[in-house]
């Protein structure tokens, strides 16, 4: 699974990039998770507001920060 949060390394970003790596280690998943932080890849992935919260190139959610429990429910099991 990759998890890619997008946005452009504002604290917001930070935060939700955190969050996923706790929840991924908390549901003992197998996954990549990382930033991206390039305008041009946000653009081209459709995100029209940050940060947001990608699942194997999937907007999951988009303009909110998420906590950890709301990334688990996010997250397939």
């Amino acid at each position: 699974m990759k998890i890619e949060i997008y946005g452009p390394g504002c604290p917001k970003c930070k935060r939700v990039f955190q969050n996923a790596r706790e929840a991924v280690k908390d549901l003992h998943l197998e996954a990549e998770v990382v930033k991206v932080e390039d305008i041009e890849e946000i653009i081209h992935a459709g995100v029209m507001m940050t940060p947001a919260f990608v699942v194997d190139g999937k907007v999951k959610s988009a303009g909110k920060v998420l906590s950890v429990n709301e990334i688990k429910k996010l997250l397939p099991a």
